[in-house]
């Protein structure tokens, strides 16, 4: 591959930037765009057949548009249920994002777990199979919130939501029936932009689960360790609404002298 590859994150919103913030931690030399289709935000209240175009057309344009030598798609929603498509309909590698089911129940004491995602996520099939497959003796427990993802851009806009409206989505993933939960699995890449409050408010200590980390040492593996000395490359933010980025994503290093478009190509 050339010295400065090209990586795009795909997400519905600014979720997937606690995604890109690992990847740029791990290919801090690469140049990244990271398209958020927030004119669709949420996800979760789209009819799937209409979703998986939606989400094949803009990945399509943008691949044709910038190139990149990698793709991840930085939504669990999205991945579920468009992933197998794209990999179909492009050449180029994908890294998708899915419930981080299997090393949660790996490393489960009490063997009670639950997954916190969109209503979306929690209600397809492919997040059963996980189950099916991965929680061995585990107990999974399903959450679905049609809220959360809302409240973690609100967060990151400077709004956040009370402790109670957090609390509600939250409560229905601990249980203590002789065996307390001791793990959450973020099922939606909004959920770590909110993951110090959710720590505070939860009723006990429990291990949330950030499917990010694992995300980055993908690309690692298909990429191979950068080559220039950790020089950062720039990042390119496309908003499919066209609204101005926000001084928010000063938080995960895209400075405002970096190039930014508020525009889809």
């Amino acid at each position: 591959m050339a010295a400065d590859e090209t990586i795009l994150v795909f997400d519905s919103g600014l979720g997937g930037l606690t995604v890109y913030r690992e990847i740029a931690a791990a290919w801090p030399d690469a140049r990244f765009v990271y398209i958020a289709d927030d004119a669709a935000f949420p996800y979760g209240a789209m009819e799937e057949r209409a979703l998986v175009a939606r989400v094949v057309d803009i990945v399509g344009e943008s691949i044709a548009a910038h190139e990149p030598d990698l793709v991840v798609i930085a939504c669990n929603t999205a991945s579920t249920i468009a992933l197998s498509g794209l990999r179909q309909r492009f050449s180029v590698p994908f890294v998708g994002t899915v419930p981080a089911i299997k090393p949660a129940c790996a490393g489960s004491l009490t063997r009670r777990v639950s997954v916190l995602g969109t209503e979306a996520t929690i209600a397809r099939e492919y997040t059963r199979a996980l189950i099916r497959d991965y929680a061995g003796d585990c107990q999974v427990t399903l959450v679905g919130s049609n809220k959360l993802a809302g409240y973690a851009e609100a967060e990151l806009a400077g709004a956040p939501v009370s402790d109670a409206a957090l609390q509600a989505e939250i409560m229905p993933c601990f249980h203590n029936d002789g065996a307390r939960t001791d793990t959450v699995v973020l099922a939606c890449t909004h959920y770590p932009l909110i993951v110090e409050r959710l720590r505070q408010l939860a009723p006990w200590p429990v291990q949330f689960v950030d499917p990010a980390p694992a995300i980055a040492r993908r690309v690692v593996d298909l990429l191979g360790p950068p080559r220039r000395g950790g020089i950062a490359g720039p990042t390119r933010v496309v908003f499919t609404s066209g609204r101005t980025p926000p001084e928010a994503l000063k938080r995960f290093g895209i400075s405002a002298d970096e190039p930014v478009s508020a525009k889809a190509d």
